[in-house]
């Protein structure tokens, strides 16, 4: 989120050490650690709560699996490349004769659904 490495994290918690001096710096460090607990606490309370409205049907969907990180598109097109098509049978509804197109009569009104807008 904030793109900060280590060592840029060591350098701002060395700018806080000498911004603040030690006199106050352990005020800062507890409340710092309070917001982190609070946060945490609501980021739990939050996916509980998308648990519970999702209902049961959710709970066993393996959610790493759906990960993006995880698909190598180099490994994908490899694969799709390197496989010989597959033979398929022919399907019915998509390999049946195509008959002539409908056209639209102008005569006929357009038909229109009033809870589409």
């Amino acid at each position: 989120m904030f793109d900060i490495n280590g060592w840029e994290l060591l350098l701002l918690g060395l700018l806080a050490i000498v911004i603040l001096g030690p006199e106050r710096l352990p005020e800062y460090a507890a409340k710092f650690g309070k917001f982190v607990r609070q946060a945490r606490t609501m980021a739990d309370r939050a996916k509980q709560q998308l648990k519970d409205e999702m209902g049961p049907e959710f709970s066993d969907v393996d959610w790493r699996a759906y990960d993006p990180r995880q698909y190598d598109p180099r490994k994908i097109v490899r694969d799709a490349l390197s496989s010989p098509p597959e033979e398929a049978e022919p399907d019915p509804v998509v390999d049946k004769p195509v008959s002539a197109p409908r056209w639209h009569d102008p005569t006929v009104p357009t038909p229109w659904d009033t809870e589409a807008t």
